[in-house]
C-alpha cells in the first residue's frame, strides 16, 4: 500500500463515497474548482531511486523526472529534497468515465456518484504508447474485461520482437512471463487489440514505451479492474498544457509534448496565451505574463499559480498582451 499522507485529509471522508479496498489518490470535485491534490517534498535515502519514491507516492517515472530538473533520478542522493508532483488539473473533458491524458502519462477515473454524493476523480500514474506505436486519440469504451489474460502479440511485435532476436509465440500463457499482468480491459478501438492493463515490468510505468496500450502498476490495475465495468467510456486526450482554477486562484500545468504527438501549431505560447485569455474572460484577475511565459518554457508538470492579483474588469484587459 502506498504512502497516504497525499491525500490524508480526504480519506475518511470519501470512505462511503468510494467503498475500495487499498490506497488510490482519490479527490472530492466541489464546486467549480478543477485544481486538486498538493506538491509534497519528501528527503531521499541513500538507496532511493525516482522509480521507488514515484510508486511510492503513486507517481510516475516521467512526471517524477519532469519536476526535478537537474537530480539524477537513479541516485537522487542522501538527503536530496524531491518534488513529489501530486497536484493536478483536471483534463479538458467531460467528467465521466475514464480520461486518458497521453501527455502527462496520468489516468482520471470520474465514478458515477449516487444522489446526494460528493462526486470524486481517482487519478493513477500509467504508461503509454512510443513514438511509433501511438495510442490513438478519441472516444472509445471497454469491451471486455479479463482476469489473468492470455496475451496473443500483434503479428508486427511478434516481428519486432524477431527482429531483436528475442522471438515470440503465438500466444503467451498468464504468468510471470506475460507483459499483461493479472488484468486487462480491452478498448474498442477498430483496428488493434488496445487495452489498459497490469505489468511483470512495473519499473517502466509513467513512460512512453508501450506498443499503444496503457499500462498501470499492478497495485493499481487490481484496484482499478474492480471499479470499472464494461461499455465505460473512455476519452483518450493529449493536451500538454491545461488551466484550472482553485478558488480565485488561477493555475497553469505545462507538459512536454509525446515524442510523435509534436503539433508546433497547437503547443506555442500564442496558444497558451490565448487558453489563458479564455480561462479568464468571466474572471476580473489579471495574469502575471511572466509567470506564464516562465511555466511554458520549463514544462515540468506541475500547475503554477498564474495570477497577479484580482483587480477590475478594465485592469485585467490592460494587462493582457
Amino acid at each position: 500500500m502506498r504512502n497516504s499522507r497525499s491525500v490524508s485529509f480526504f480519506v475518511a471522508a470519501l470512505a462511503a463515497v468510494l467503498p475500495v479496498a487499498g490506497y488510490c489518490a482519490t479527490y472530492p470535485i466541489t464546486g467549480t474548482d478543477t485544481v486538486f491534490g498538493e506538491v509534497q517534498y519528501v528527503t531521499a535515502k541513500h538507496e532511493d531511486t525516482f522509480l521507488d519514491i514515484g510508486r511510492k507516492y503513486g507517481v510516475g517515472y516521467e512526471e517524477m523526472v519532469a519536476a526535478n530538473p537537474g537530480v539524477d533520478p537513479w541516485l537522487p542522493g542522501e538527503g536530496t529534497q524531491v518534488l513529489i508532483p501530486s497536484r493536478y488539473i483536471l483534463p479538458d473533458a467531460p467528467r465521466e468515465g475514464i480520461v486518458v491524458s497521453l501527455a502527462e502519462h496520468r489516468l482520471y477515473y470520474f465514478p458515477r456518484a449516487k444522489e446526494g454524493e460528493t462526486p470524486v476523480v481517482v487519478t493513477y500514474p500509467i504508461s503509454v504508447g512510443k513514438m511509433d506505436w501511438k495510442t490513438p486519440l478519441g472516444l472509445t469504451r471497454i469491451v471486455d474485461k479479463r482476469v489473468r489474460p492470455t496475451w496473443y502479440p500483434p503479428e508486427s511485435v511478434r516481428k519486432e520482437h524477431a527482429a531483436d532476436g528475442r522471438p515470440l509465440p503465438r500466444a503467451v500463457p498468464p504468468g510471470p512471463d506475460n507483459p499483461l499482468g493479472e488484468f486487462a480491459m480491452r478498448l474498442g478501438i477498430p483496428g488493434g487489440a488496445y487495452l489498459i492493463h497490469g505489468t511483470n515490468r512495473p519499473a517502466g510505468v509513467g513512460m512512453q514505451v508501450t506498443h499503444g496500450c496503457i499500462r498501470m502498476y499492478p497495485e493499481d490495475i487490481e484496484q482499478f479492474f474492480k471499479m470499472v465495468a464494461v461499455n465505460t467510456p473512455v476519452r483518450i486526450v493529449h493536451q500538454p498544457y491545461k488551466m484550472g482554477w482553485q478558488g480565485d486562484q488561477l493555475f497553469m500545468e505545462v507538459h512536454t509534448p509525446l515524442e510523435g504527438q509534436e503539433d508546433r501549431d497547437m503547443h506555442s505560447l500564442t496558444n497558451i496565451t490565448r487558453a489563458l485569455v479564455a480561462a479568464t474572460q468571466d474572471r476580473t484577475v489579471a495574469i502575471d505574463w511572466a509567470k506564464a511565459e516562465a511555466a511554458f518554457m520549463r514544462p515540468n508538470g506541475v500547475p503554477q499559480p498564474v495570477v497577479l492579483s484580482t483587480v477590475t474588469t478594465t485592469q485585467a484587459l490592460d494587462t493582457r498582451p
